[in-house]
């Protein structure tokens, strides 16, 4: 049995994402700093940005599940606040949790999948790493930087079977809208005409994810329209 590692799986979009691998017959460990899914069948709570913690954790994760097929990182948080405004330390942590969590993962996971030379790892960015957000610069910016990293380590590990690809978002109602103070305005700019749903989301991922494709750094964004 195939099994699955998602960052951030406890709500909103990794949540989802447990929700739809667990569906599929894929074990499911979750790494969040709250309580994970119910779908999941192991949870570690800890701070992504705590690299040891998350190298122990997989290693957990090993042990009990077994070799680490998936890897999915969605653990990043949403915070706004104009570049006149922000203070250093909301930079250091958007950029923390965010790109320093992502790579933390991936370094923990990929050892093991390098020696198995098979393996996928889906990144969850946003269509705001792709035209900005001048009232989150730096979550814009962090998004950015995953998409990038996602193209490198895509092309270094590509050829021990290995496939990394990131799935960026467009609008979704999941927890994080509740601490964004436009939120109630970007169903009326989504083409589409609503918000995405989490499900939704999670479906692109098991595409990107699960398929044998030969999709190898991509940015892939189901937005509803807004970026074309």
């Amino acid at each position: 049995m195939s099994v699955a590692v998602v960052t951030g799986g406890g709500s909103g979009i990794g949540a989802a994402c447990v929700a739809a691998l667990s569906s599929r017959g894929i074990r499911t460990a979750v790494v969040d700093l709250q309580p994970g899914s119910s779908d999941a069948d192991l949870v570690e709570i800890l701070d992504v940005r705590d690299r040891p913690a998350l190298v122990h954790a997989i290693e957990r994760t090993e042990s009990s599940l077994g070799p680490i097929d998936y890897l999915v990182t969605a653990a990043g948080y949403y915070e706004a606040g104009e570049l006149h405004t922000l203070e250093e330390a909301a930079w250091r942590r958007m950029l923390e949790v965010h790109v320093h969590g992502t790579a933390n993962a991936w370094r923990a996971v990929l050892p093991g999948m390098r020696v198995r030379r098979r393996g996928s790892v889906c990144a969850i960015g946003s269509e705001l790493g792709l035209i900005g957000d001048p009232l989150a610069p730096h979550y814009a910016a962090a998004k950015g930087a995953i998409h990038a990293m996602v193209k490198s380590l895509a092309v270094e590990v590509a050829s021990e079977g290995i496939r990394v690809n990131c799935v960026a978002p467009g609008p979704t109602d999941t927890p994080l809208m509740a601490d964004d103070p436009n939120a109630e305005s970007y169903a009326a700019v989504v083409p589409l005409g609503r918000l995405l749903r989490p499900d939704e989301i999670a479906a692109a991922v098991c595409w990107v994810l699960l398929e044998d494709t030969n999709l190898v750094g991509q940015v892939v964004s189901p937005n509803g329209g807004v970026v074309m």
